[in-house]
């Protein structure tokens, strides 16, 4: 047989389309042609697989040989081909038997001595394979990742060992099953934090539904100590939602996430646009996709590039990135919950007698931040310094961790069963459904939003707070009372309106 057909998987973001390895010995002096768009890693792969073949026990066909990968629009790069195209090239000149390579897909790269290495974007590559109905062949050192998705993934270490496999002469392993990390995931309590009981009140409520949250505040009140502490009240990622995060970080080089574990993100304000949102010559995601389905924090919100910070506004609502370039179109989730931290001026305080900026170094430096990014949060609460004596004093236990968390994971079933997505997601007409309003109270919020110079999304933003508010004290309908405590989460409007009036 002088043509064989192995299937192997390209990564295209998230993605892993099907790629053919058509392999075929012609007439004509001894060359090795390799085709289908291949970039120079790829295309590096014609002596990898020459020497390991002929360091696995077997013959390198002296003829015209050509390998196409298909289809050939579709860019490919890295070494995951090796193994397929070693192992077309052994079938097409009929030294392992061609007839089970239509059942399985092989994804490898190649050692010189015939050794199979590890390949990144592993869980992708099997979720594919799966949904083909083909069986995953794969190197052993990348089974812990793909141990995590269901379907018949085998293991190998080596070319020998998987020509073996398809003469019928040896058995391959299956990834074992998966085992969750068993790398302690505690976070620190709420517990421990001094008085902000406001701040922990917004912290619960933003946890409950995915709001964006921002704090605002003094130096050294408690900004951060409440961001970090937010997975400590928020559930474990579902299967589905962490298969969806392991996939992410399986094409981004970076340590996986012990499994169910929400992803926290802190960037640092020197961070470049596609570091944040994702890019660079060859696409990878950035810190909004890293967060999906966990949260990213934003310390020192106005050290931020306001160019950088615009680029989030889309995929705050979006759920998602596109980022395009000449040979692709790539999209990656980014359904993420965003946490930010700022000083409301330059000096950290911006009225008493710590106070060193004058209203106009103050409204300079919250200029930083454009007035449409600002809206796309729904909850932004200040968080004051603390009051004589609450250091000297003993304080006041209040709720732990673990109690805010009953009350978050009660009131998220809530807003799953009602709706099957929480309320930072709901859109314009599902507001409507969902979150309806009597006349009584709509003419109110409209007056209020009047007042406080609003948007039509500030509107729909106080809206869903105030239902987030209602789940967790399980009331069915939205009340005046959640009006006006949804409307008190709104301190970024009423510093900017109180600074117009000096």
């Amino acid at each position: 047989m002088s043509l064989a057909i192995v299937y192997c998987r390209s990564l295209l973001g998230i993605d892993a389309p099907e790629v053919m390895v058509e392999v075929h010995l012609g007439r004509g002096l001894p060359a090795f042609n390799l085709v289908g768009l291949p970039e120079a890693s790829v295309k590096e792969a014609k002596e990898r697989v020459r020497s390991a073949i002929q360091n696995s026990q077997f013959e390198f066909p002296s003829s015209r040989l050509t390998v196409n990968l298909a289809p050939a629009d579709l860019p490919k790069n890295g070494g995951q081909f090796d193994l397929a195209i070693a192992l077309g090239i052994l079938a097409a000149s009929g030294q392992i038997p061609a007839q089970q390579l239509s059942k399985y897909e092989f994804f490898g790269e190649l050692a010189l001595s015939g050794e199979l290495r590890s390949c990144r974007g592993m869980i992708p590559v099997a979720m594919a394979a799966r949904d083909a109905k083909r069986t995953l062949v794969l190197p052993t050192a990348n089974a812990p990742q793909v141990s995590c998705v269901s379907g018949e993934h085998k293991i190998a270490n080596n070319l020998l060992q998987v020509c073996r496999f398809l003469a019928g002469q040896e058995q391959l392993d299956h990834a074992p099953p998966h085992q969750p990390s068993q790398e302690s995931t505690e976070c620190a309590d709420l517990i421990d934090i001094i008085g902000q009981y406001q701040g922990k009140r917004a912290l619960e409520i933003a946890a409950s539904a995915g709001h964006h949250l921002l704090l605002i505040g003094p130096p050294g009140t408690g900004k951060t100590m409440l961001a970090s502490r937010i997975l400590g009240i928020m559930p474990t990622l579902s299967e589905a939602e962490a298969l969806e995060t392991a996939a992410i970080y399986s094409i981004s080089d970076l340590p996986d996430l012990p499994w169910q574990t929400r992803p926290f993100r802190q960037p640092h304000h020197s961070a470049s646009a596609a570091a944040l949102v994702g890019g660079g010559g060859k696409p990878k995601p950035g810190e909004i996709s890293l967060s999906h389905n966990g949260v990213l924090f934003l310390d020192e919100l106005q050290e931020f590039s306001r160019v950088i910070l615009d680029n989030l506004r889309e995929p705050m609502e979006s759920q998602q990135i596109t980022i395009s370039r000449a040979t692709a179109r790539l999209n990656f989730p980014a359904k993420f919950q965003l946490i930010a931290a700022m000083n409301p001026s330059p000096c950290g305080f911006h009225q008493g007698e710590l106070s060193r900026s004058t209203p106009d170094q103050v409204q300079r430096y919250l200029q930083r931040l454009s007035g449409p990014f600002l809206d796309r949060f729904d909850i932004s609460v200040m968080i004051p310094a603390l009051p004589k004596g609450s250091l000297s004093k003993p304080s006041q236990e209040g709720e732990n961790s673990a109690v805010i968390k009953a009350r978050v994971i009660a009131s998220r079933d809530r807003q799953l069963a009602r709706q099957d997505k929480l309320n930072a997601h709901l859109t314009a007409a599902e507001i409507k459904q969902f979150c309806p309003l009597t006349a009584g109270d709509s003419e109110f919020l409209e007056n209020a939003i009047e007042r406080l110079g609003l948007s039509v999304r500030a509107w729909h933003s106080i809206i869903k707070v105030a239902r987030s508010i209602a789940d967790l004290a399980d009331d069915p309908k939205i009340s005046r009372s959640h009006l006006t405590e949804a409307l008190n989460y709104r301190a970024m409007e009423r510093l900017l309106a109180s600074l117009g009036k000096m």
